[in-house]
């Protein structure tokens, strides 16, 4: 049986402006300027430059922090015009003025001191052409002579080949993926045996299975009579779980070794490449480079705050279709295929003014959000001693801010800052608290920079234990647990005692 019933309930919905305006926000700038040839590519009422008739040299100089944190936000919502029923195109049509005679320029992206010369734009920056990884290997596989089925299981076999210079890939699935791919039937033992001319490629050690295969290929490429060679290749052929575990004194009873021959064994293997493949300078792995979305400089004591625009390009609505709106406006005969193209344009130009208010909007929430980050952490940027950083967790910035925690989230995530200790990611600033015997609240950080400075400090010859550690913090009056020191220990990339060992 079917009823109906009547029944209210109250949601949040987020308009799909507000969406967007929270993508923006997210986005870095270093993919800010792809983004934005996005919107320009769809919008056809959105064009890049100034408008006509702005002069340059009258712009405002460069906007402090403070009167960018203080300039209202307009929402994103009112600035969307959205006519969808025909009754209404007359009222959406009435007042077309505020459309086609609005010039003004989008005020983020003025231009002033944190652009770069456009001279130095201009520049061509030369591109090194190198050779890749897997060319190289090919062009030394030309060089084999080898039959047309020796041919595909080497090339099979160079293609399976990672970009850290190893073969993880078993050699019965490589036979199954010649069979299948290259109809060519061959035994485990003859890719076996053209694998083994590939591990004579260079650089010494590509084609390995295993780091330990990796090693002693590296090994077999220097002078075998050699003593100390021929001890290291020993070692890690009859021990090398012992030496990647290093327990020394075992390796050192088990070859009757001096402390001195032991040492210059452990050297020469501690100076091969454990990635042949990854340092290859024609290497397919893609680098990545860091645009910083701020700059921080310290003039004279003072700190001043500046935002990276190098990637906002100027913006501006079309003037093309600003003077279709004026003549549709001044013209007396009016058919409804012009209201439909005029409704058009209109939903274009509202479009294209949101995006411009909503790059606005993103530039002085980063401003306001980093300019709040300076101010907490203020001490630190002057002096850069990690020990002067303070507890900061994302709420104590909203709050400071006004803004939602999750909006802080967004600015911080993937967004970084250069200073005069380097360029580091925002999230770099926040920690949790920690309370030291007086009750005084200090940063997780500050504690992980002491405990790194005391594994530092210690003897490598007889590392300090977590248990050691712990005591050491706990006597600098730092209430911390073992487990604790373990956790921080693995966050900075450290390990245990053991593996920390050094001859």
């Amino acid at each position: 049986m079917l009823n109906q019933n009547l029944s209210q309930k109250l949601l949040q919905k987020l308009s799909p402006q507000q969406i967007q305006l929270m993508k923006l926000l997210q986005v870095p700038t270093a993919q800010l300027e792809e983004r934005i040839q996005e919107e320009l590519e769809v919008n056809p009422a959105l064009e890049e430059g100034l408008d006509k008739g702005d002069d340059a040299d009258e712009l405002a100089e460069v906007k402090t922090v403070t009167e960018a944190s203080d300039e209202k936000e307009e929402n994103p919502q009112e600035t969307v015009q959205e006519v969808n029923e025909e009754n209404a195109w007359e009222d959406g049509l009435d007042d077309l003025t505020s459309y086609y005679e609005d010039d003004d320029v989008a005020d983020y992206k003025l231009k002033d001191n944190n652009y770069p010369d456009p001279d130095e734009e201009d520049r061509v920056i030369p591109v090194a052409v190198q050779t890749s990884f897997y060319e190289y290997l090919e062009t030394q596989l030309q060089e084999l002579d080898l039959e047309e089925d020796e041919q595909k299981i080497a090339a099979q076999l160079i293609g399976s080949i990672d970009e850290d210079g190893y073969i993880r890939r078993a050699l019965d699935a490589i036979a199954d993926d010649l069979a299948f791919q290259q109809n060519v039937i061959a035994s485990q033992e003859q890719i076996e045996a053209i694998l083994e001319k590939i591990q004579l490629f260079e650089p010494a050690g590509v084609g390995a299975r295993d780091l330990k295969e990796c090693l002693l290929l590296q090994l077999n490429k220097m002078k075998p009579s050699d003593p100390g060679v021929s001890l290291a290749y020993r070692i890690i052929d009859e021990q090398f779980d012992g030496f990647t575990k290093k327990h020394y004194e075992k390796i050192q009873k088990e070859f009757n070794l001096t402390n001195e021959e032991l040492k210059e064994a452990i050297e020469l293997i501690l100076k091969l490449n454990p990635k042949p493949g990854g340092n290859h300078g024609g290497s397919a792995i893609k680098q990545q480079y860091i645009v910083p979305d701020f700059q921080i400089i310290n003039n004279n004591g003072k700190l001043e705050l500046t935002l990276n625009g190098r990637n906002a390009p100027d913006l501006r609505v079309s003037s093309d279709f600003k003077s279709m709106l004026r003549d549709y406006d001044v013209s007396k005969n009016k058919t409804k295929e012009q209201k439909e193209a005029v409704m058009f344009i209109k939903q274009k130009i509202d479009s294209a003014k949101w995006f411009i208010d909503a790059i606005k909007q993103r530039q002085n929430t980063l401003l306001g959000t980093m300019s709040a980050i300076l101010k907490y952490q203020y001490e630190y940027f002057l002096t850069g001693d990690e020990t002067n950083l303070k507890p900061m967790i994302l709420k104590d910035i909203a709050e400071i801010t006004q803004q939602d925690i999750s909006t802080v989230s967004r600015v911080s995530s993937s967004k970084y800052v250069q200073t005069e200790f380097g360029i580091m990611p925002l999230k770099y600033f926040f920690s949790e608290a920690m309370s030291t015997d007086s009750g005084e609240e200090v940063s997780s950080r500050e504690v992980k920079k002491i405990l790194q400075d005391l594994i530092e400090a210690e003897d490598k010859s007889k590392p300090w234990s977590d248990q050691y550690l712990t005591d050491e913090l706990n006597k600098k009056g730092y209430n911390i647990a073992r487990r604790t020191v373990a956790k921080y220990r693995e966050m900075l990339g450290l390990p245990v005692a053991r593996l920390r060992k050094e001859l």
